[in-house]
């Protein structure tokens, strides 16, 4: 007996030596080549990126993982116990692996083979796994999990494991961390569950799916409860607490809908900036918290604004037929459901698609509608005249039948009543037919000191395209560019009261080339004009006389200067803008004429704070004296802008232009916006065969660009111009984001005199420089500085007639330019 006992001894001596060698030559070989476990000291989880507007509402967000990210610190202790409970109950008494749990496992498994196997992960070994390995099921990976397990619990807190685990872990329909699920599953945030939903929560992990409380109500409560239960076992909570819990139903809440603001061009070009300057892993997972500079009210104002002036041209030009046709009307439900399906339709949320069923001699009966079927009035479709070639419309309608046949899926909107003051009310389900715009456009509102880009409207529709005709569409400024001429002239040397001759001009390019004759708009000529008038009345040959006169070299370096454009040729034809830009580069260039030459930056993005609230960007170029001292006893002072920036160019030739330009806007091609009574530096813009329209107008406050064309270029028509189509569009904007506040007038330099002057455009206060203004024995100037008015009489010139503007002191031989 005594010998047995003593070869059994041995025995299992032996066996736990072998064993311990064979344990201790798995973990150092299973131990090479590791992940190095210190790196979860600065792991931060993939959180997303949110963008606010200016008013603080979310614009958009960003994220290849929906995560929360929330300190260990910062969670309630219920939570903690919830998950502990649940997933690993000896989680802060055991080293890295609970072997009380494997060996109950291993139990289990021989005891049950038929039956899914039990897993024995406690939470740190499910940090490893998650953070440092792959989720293949070998028995090498098994081993190098316990490994690191060892070592993450040696190098780190429980606490910080925790932290890691709970901000990780996956708990279902696309929710990364407690903290997105509380929010996602029953809208709340940590501090503010119940005892039943944080148990509900630390059920997930274990199979995320398969307790949805949506989808397997039932298992979902026997899961939940069963981690009550473990809680109750563990001393977490009471007997009571957890019946309590128990007899609560799960309120499953859909996350209330956040306060959005709709700018989806805006926060597309945002996106794009973040992504050239962070990187996609920056954006997706950095945790950003981005302040833009958009204000939703002028956005909503700026979008309506386009999208009525895209409706209003496209109407002008006719009917170019129906939406889709239906050839067979016995199954038009599921041809007209597949159209709308394969082409959904794009414009006001009123507008809708329906089906011509029948055509009458004064309407058309359409069905397909929401509230069933609907009637269109002739008068109601009578303008639309088929379009022609060219954008010239053929003969107007008679009736319906020469607009619209049965089959036809047309566009419609329901409408009250005929237009007009007096008219009376239509029958109920009475409906307008619509037709989407193929034109395009472009609108920029920006702060004319900062730069800051309060609004952005890139198209009709970015449903239908995404492409952003306010900054990636490279069109022909035409005559927009026309105040960067004018420019280089008042630095040259001419005054707004220069005259220049407006007649026939002929180039010879050389080399070969043919004349270049170019005309006005209209084809008359002037003779003899003031440089203000040629400016307002946007004359192309008095423009490229003074040009060619200044030299073209003068009028790139002012182009490139205010960043009009960087590679623009030095030819007399770009003077009337035939090189290429953007709509926000033309915004920027018009804003820095009106705020007196000081540099801007185009903005879209106010503040950039990464995860941990430190900011990391600030857009503002100005420092701001006062704000946020500590003013202790003492009344604190006004915060006050310190704009340190100094004027890139004369600030004297810069406000005669900006002079002319309110010119342009009363008296001028935009003279419409004279009726909004506040002073306006703007200028029309239309290209050639009206490819392309613009305008472009600032106060010293706000400075708003519109551009319209198409995208594969062609003309608007032979009567489209900037002052058609463009100018309502900014009369529209600016109607209403300046409704009820005063008039800013322009900040006038030191220096400059005031002569009131007679011209074509009728008399007025005409700006000059010292020297340069027209005077005779006994004419008062009053200059804009304040100091007392004097004799206009030039003493190297001798008298001359009031109001008889001197040419320039330009070289030449004598003939008027």
């Amino acid at each position: 007996m005594l010998n047995f006992i003593k070869i059994s001894l041995a025995f299992a001596t032996a066996v736990l030596i072998v064993g311990t060698g064979t344990v201790a030559g798995l973990f150092w070989h299973f131990s090479h080549g590791l992940p190095d476990h210190k790196q979860l000291a600065d792991y931060q989880p993939a959180t997303l990126t949110r963008l606010y507007a200016a008013d603080g509402k979310l614009l958009a967000e960003y994220a290849r993982e929906k995560r929360v990210f929330v300190p260990v610190a910062a969670m309630p202790k219920r939570v903690l116990e919830a998950f502990v409970a649940a997933e690993d109950q000896r989680f802060f008494t055991h080293p890295g692996i609970d072997f009380i749990g494997v060996v109950r496992a291993m139990v289990a498994n021989v005891a049950n083979p038929g039956k899914r196997p039990e897993g024995a992960s406690g939470l740190t070994q499910q940090v490893a796994k998650n953070f440092l390995l792959t989720n293949q099921a070998t028995l090498s990976r098994k081993i190098r999990e316990a490994i690191l397990a060892f070592r993450i619990e040696e190098t780190y807190s429980k606490e910080r494991i925790l932290e890691l685990y709970l901000n990780e872990i996956y708990l279902g329909s696309g929710n990364y961390g407690v903290a997105q699920a509380a929010l996602n599953y029953f809208d709340r945030s940590l501090d503010e569950l119940s005892l039943s939903e944080i148990a509900y929560l630390a059920a997930l992990p274990k199979a995320p799916n398969r307790y949805n409380i949506v989808r397997n109500e039932k298992e979902a409560y026997a899961r939940r409860d069963y981690v009550l239960h473990r809680m109750m076992e563990d001393g977490y909570i009471t007997a009571a607490e957890a019946q309590a819990a128990r007899a609560e139903k799960l309120q499953y809440r859909r996350r209330s809908t956040t306060e959005v603001a709709q700018a989806d061009f805006f926060a597309e070009e945002v996106r794009r900036n973040l992504m050239a300057a962070y990187g996609e892993k920056g954006l997706y997972e950095g945790g950003l918290t981005v302040s833009t500079t958009l204000d939703p009210a002028i956005q909503n104002v700026a979008d309506n604004a386009l999208r009525d002036g895209l409706i209003a041209y496209d109407r002008r030009h006719g009917w170019r037929g129906a939406y889709a046709k239906i050839p067979d009307m016995s199954v038009w439900e599921e041809e007209f459901a597949r159209i709308a399906q394969r082409r959904p339709l794009a414009g006001p949320p009123t507008w809708q698609l329906a089906v011509v069923n029948k055509v009458d001699a004064q309407s058309i009966q359409i069905v397909g509608l929401p509230d069933g079927e609907g009637t269109v009035p002739f008068a109601e479709m009578s303008w639309a005249r088929p379009t022609l070639q060219n954008q010239t419309v053929g003969a107007a309608p008679r009736g319906p039948r020469d607009v619209v046949a049965v089959g036809d899926v047309i566009v419609v909107e329901k409408v009250e009543k005929p237009a007009g003051a007096n008219a009376k009310p239509y029958p109920p389900k009475t409906y307008a037919l619509r037709q989407v715009p193929n034109v395009e456009g472009g609108v920029v509102v920006m702060d004319t000191q900062t730069g800051r880009v309060l609004a952005m409207s890139g198209g009709w529709s970015y449903g239908r395209s995404q492409f952003n005709r306010a900054v990636q569409a490279a069109r022909q400024p035409g005559s927009a560019f026309k105040p960067f001429v004018y420019l280089a002239a008042m630095d040259a040397g001419f005054t707004p009261g220069s005259i220049v001759l407006d007649a026939p001009f002929v180039y010879d390019p050389g080399h070969g080339q043919p004349l270049w004759t170019p005309k006005n708009y209209g084809g008359d000529m002037l003779g003899p004009t003031t440089v203000r008038r040629g400016l307002e009345l946007s004359r192309n040959l008095m423009t490229v006389r003074m040009a060619q006169q200044i030299g073209m070299k003068r009028v790139v370096d002012v182009a490139k200067e205010f960043g009009v454009t960087d590679g623009m040729g030095a030819y007399l034809p770009m003077a009337l803008g035939a090189g290429e830009t953007t709509l926000l580069r033309m915004t920027m260039a018009y804003a820095m004429l009106a705020n007196g030459a000081l540099e801007i930056t185009p903005s879209l993005v106010d503040r950039v704070q990464d995860r941990n609230g430190k900011t990391v960007y600030r857009h503002e170029p100005r420092t701001c004296r006062g704000c946020g001292e500590a003013a202790g006893n003492a009344r604190p002072a006004a915060p006050e802008l310190i704009d340190s920036r100094k004027p890139f160019h004369d600030p004297a030739s810069v406000y005669q232009v900006v002079s002319m330009m309110q010119g342009v806007t009363t008296r001028g091609t935009a003279g419409r916006l004279g009726a909004l009574g506040r002073p306006i530096a703007g200028k029309t813009g239309t290209t050639n065969d009206a490819h392309d329209n613009w305008f472009l107008g600032s106060t010293p406050d706000i400075t708003i660009g519109v551009y319209i064309g198409f995208d594969e270029p062609r003309t608007l028509g032979s009567q489209e111009t900037g002052g058609s189509n463009s100018v309502p569009i900014y009369e529209a904007i600016a109607k209403e984001i300046f409704k009820g506040k005063p008039p800013t007038p322009f900040r006038v330099p030191p220096g400059l005199r005031m002569v009131r002057f007679s011209y074509e455009g009728g008399t007025i206060d005409e700006v000059f420089k010292p020297n340069t203004e027209p005077g005779s024995e006994g004419y008062m100037v009053t200059p804009l500085d304040g100091s007392a008015p004097y004799s206009a009489i030039d003493p190297t010139q001798g008298p001359q007639q009031a109001g008889s503007p001197r040419r320039p002191g330009l070289s030449g031989t004598g003939e008027t330019y």
